[in-house]
């Protein structure tokens, strides 16, 4: 991977910027893919949210024959418990964060900012968010798992103890298996972690009902 700031598409609040959503694609997606959402949120727009949906950069994935496609990290096998490269994910990671703090240096407040993210996307949202340095406002994570398998990943920052985390995931999803989900909430909750599970009768996408409870969480959010 190269490159220290990730291209994007941002879509300001009509007012001024008080809060911000970041939200993080999937495997060979891009921030196109997830950019036309914001209008079905409804989020009301005297909040002010501002939407960032990121590039990932793009690299060589092993398992879909090494083509190069946006990735935020390699998968060269299918077992959850090793599926993420964690080199990349330690770049993708930094990257990530740069977003944050950018977003914090243009007068955000980090308790303001929401870290989102679909399948790999929310592996980074989850890894990111619980090792991030200063509060969050909450973190999305849909369709995904933990980049570290069974495990918590390792430098767990206290600052993002508290914070709301919703989890979401489709009963027939056959990309990320839903046991991994649950497994990575399981997992959370355990160790006194704020998280909400909420499952679908859907596979590896997102569903207008799914869409609904999402608008309702994040606006409690960035209230």
């Amino acid at each position: 991977m190269t490159g220290s700031k990730l291209e994007r598409i941002t879509i300001e609040p009509e007012s001024t910027a008080k809060a911000c959503v970041i939200w993080l694609h999937g495997l060979g997606d891009s921030g196109a893919g997830f950019a036309p959402i914001v209008p079905a949120l409804t989020i009301p727009e005297q909040l002010g949210v501002r939407f960032i949906f990121p590039h990932a950069p793009e690299q060589a994935v092993t398992i879909n024959q090494g083509y190069i496609m946006r990735s935020w990290y390699d998968i060269k096998g299918m077992d959850i418990g090793n599926r993420a490269y964690m080199p990349d994910v330690l770049e993708s990671e930094k990257l990530v964060r740069a977003l944050i703090d950018e977003q914090i240096a243009a007068g955000i407040p980090c308790n303001k900012i929401v870290l989102a993210g679909f399948s790999q996307g929310g592996v980074m949202s989850l890894f990111t968010g619980l090792r991030y340095e200063q509060p969050l406002a909450g973190i999305l994570a849909m369709s995904c798992y933990l980049a570290t398998g069974e495990a918590l990943p390792e430098s767990l920052h206290a600052s993002n103890k508290a914070t709301p985390l919703l989890q979401h995931h489709g009963e027939q999803d056959d990309v990320v298996p839903f046991v991994a989900g649950k497994m990575a909430f399981d997992a959370l909750k355990a160790a006194g972690y704020n998280t909400e599970w909420q499952q679908y009768p859907m596979g590896h996408s997102v569903v207008p009902e799914q869409i609904r409870d999402i608008s309702q969480w994040l606006i409690k959010r960035v209230s």
